[in-house]
């Protein structure tokens, strides 16, 4: 199982930056795909999950400024994030389940500037 993340960067505060995560497996789907992200210091926390019948759990801090999207037949995701502002700064996680395994991507760091 690989997860690899696309599109992190530097935005200026009121930007916008589309993230993309390609999960790949031998043979099947995934179940529960998402975005955490994880400040310095500080726990990874969710921004935003989808199940693969197309169920969001979205973060309150998030919500009506990101978008998560899911394209199950070709296992990406993707997170449009509008309205950036400084404390969006963080590390960007790629996650996606199968069964009750967890996997995770590397990680995209994603800077707004003010």
């Amino acid at each position: 199982v690989q997860l690899q993340a696309y599109g992190g960067g530097l935005v200026q505060a009121g930007g916008s930056l589309r993230l993309s995560c390609a999960a790949t497996r031998l043979n099947g789907a995934f179940g529960t795909m998402g975005w955490y992200r994880q400040y310095p210091g500080k726990e990874r926390e969710l921004v935003a999950t989808i199940t693969s019948g197309g169920t969001q759990n979205i973060a309150d801090s998030v919500k009506g400024r990101f978008t998560m999207t899911r394209e199950n037949h070709k296992n990406w995701i993707y997170l449009q994030m509008n309205s950036l502002g400084p404390e969006d700064t963080a590390v960007y996680y790629c996650y996606a389940t199968i069964q009750r395994t967890e996997y995770w991507g590397r990680g995209t760091l994603v800077t707004v500037s003010s």
